[in-house]
């Protein structure tokens, strides 16, 4: 599984004009391009939750109930994270005699109980939280880096990023350790699951020195060509191992494009309106190609309604597993999409933080609140859908639409800009159809523990497992619980 923050409008296979991509393109032309799949959430770390435990964030805990429809994330001051009673793809795939690695992000918490390596993962490359920083070490201390079970460094300190420049070597460090990890299991015929999570498309972007300046979109466009690149060099490596149709691969992103931080460090959800952060198409629709050689029909297009919650499901499937048969499982089995070219009719929810923004059911979405973000943080400069206000749509408050919502037919209206009247009889019959699922939806839903209410920068990475040995313990101020606070 491959995983960062990428648009859907920022590959060739998706129209992107510079044409840039090539390896995914190919792995498009090789497999199956899905159109209409979607994440979780439109933010990181719920969603990153969503697609190990194949559960929506509203059930496995990672949301806010300390103000409506705030969308929450795991910064280092955060208490929660990913609870034992939560059962997650490693873990259950163990039982089939799969070793684990995760490279890169994590961000399902980074305390000591929800270290990756507890939870299924048998090896970890990477950091707890996003390249965040520089900063000072006393107030907030930089972000670290582990091997498995302690830390071998900091961002900035040790693993350097140039904020001027945009240079950071780490995507080929992580490309490195995803050949090796797959050399390894091949030669010793293990099966393996790899979640290859890189952050380089995040701001502060950053790319390796002979990929700066290479793109037409700028430092953006090189993070993209270099994540392209590795991607190319990890399908070549399996096919070169002559492991690639026994191997399968997915490619996708964890939100939409981060349109606050473009046009320099942000990408492109092609036709959609807004971007991360938001519950409109821009925000929750996200590229995605399947990749299994000799399994899946090379130049496949799909317009199953698909989620990253999906992963988990089809993982399991591929493994000879059962998904757990004690809790609500919302990803479904995608095995048929892709070998026979079915399509199973289900719905998508858009959720942000506790609320259910949005259904789509067949081609038709519904909204019942709209919310871009408040006027206050607005006129402050952060805008979610720049260029892209639809009066009546991108509100500003959180407009509440439930007894009468707001109808796209994204077919013919893949912008959101034309809502159906409310007159009309495609309206009603639509709506019909959509009222019984959300009816039932809502019935049969337990949420989670929230996990992303309580903040205290006494559990900051002060001091994380290994930094006795390098001498990089940080003094952690005194434990101070408060109620987070999130203003999107």
């Amino acid at each position: 599984v491959l995983f960062l923050q990428m648009g859907w409008g920022d590959l060739g296979a998706f129209g992107e004009p510079s044409k840039e991509t090539p390896n995914l393109d190919q792995m498009a032309a090789e497999g199956m391009l899905f159109l209409d799949f979607y994440t979780a959430n439109p933010l990181c770390s719920p969603s990153r939750a969503a697609l190990l435990t194949g559960r929506l964030p509203i059930r496995n805990g990672f949301y806010t109930t300390n103000a409506h429809a705030r969308n929450a994330y795991t910064p280092q001051d955060i208490v929660g994270g990913i609870q034992d009673s939560e059962l997650l793809l490693p873990e259950l795939l163990k039982k089939a005699g799969y070793i684990n690695k995760i490279i890169g992000k994590w961000h399902l918490g980074h305390r000591p109980q929800f270290h990756p390596l507890k939870h299924g993962f048998d090896e970890w490359f990477g950091s707890p939280n996003c390249h965040f920083g520089p900063y000072d070490n006393r107030e907030i201390p930089n972000i670290p880096v582990y091997r498995d079970w302690e830390m071998i460094g900091r961002y900035y300190d040790d693993f350097k990023i140039d904020l001027k420049t945009g240079e950071a070597n780490l995507t080929q460090l992580y490309l490195q350790e995803a050949l090796d990890f797959i050399s390894k299991q091949q030669a010793s015929q293990q099966p393996f699951f790899l979640y290859w999570a890189i952050d380089a498309t995040h701001a502060p972007v950053y790319a390796s020195k002979q990929f700066l300046g290479t793109s037409q979109r700028g430092l953006y466009g090189d993070a993209v060509r270099e994540i392209d690149d590795s991607i190319g060099k990890i399908l070549r490596h399996l096919q070169k191992l002559g492991i690639s149709e026994n191997t399968f691969v997915f490619f996708t992103s964890d939100n939409g494009a981060a349109l606050i931080s473009a046009p320099k460090q942000g990408g492109s959800n092609g036709p959609f309106l807004c971007g991360k952060q938001t519950t409109f198409e821009g925000g929750m629709r996200e590229p995605a190609i399947a990749w299994w050689p000799g399994h899946i029909p090379a130049g496949g297009v799909s317009h199953q309604l698909g989620n990253v919650m999906d992963l988990f499901t089809t993982s399991l499937s591929l493994a000879g597993l059962e998904p757990p048969s004690d809790r609500q499982i919302d990803g479904i089995d995608l095995l048929p999409v892709m070998l026979q070219g079915k399509l199973i009719d289900r719905p998508i929810f858009y959720y942000r933080g506790n609320e259910m923004m949005a259904v789509r059911v067949g081609l038709y979405k519904a909204h019942y609140w709209t919310w871009s973000n408040s006027w206050e943080e607005y006129g402050k400069g952060t805008d979610f859908c720049p260029g892209q206000s639809v009066s009546g749509v991108t509100t500003h408050t959180q407009e509440e639409h439930t007894y009468l919502p707001l109808l796209f037919h994204l077919g013919r209206d893949p912008g959101e800009k034309f809502p159906l009247s409310f007159a009309s009889e495609e309206y009603q019959h639509a709506m019909e159809r959509i009222s019984g699922i959300v009816q039932q939806h809502k019935d049969t839903l337990v949420p989670g523990e929230p996990q992303l209410n309580v903040c205290d920068s006494a559990i900051m990475n002060w001091s994380p497992p290994g930094c006795e040995k390098l001498g990089k313990c940080l003094k952690a101020p005194e434990s101070d619980p408060k109620k987070c606070s999130w203003p999107h």
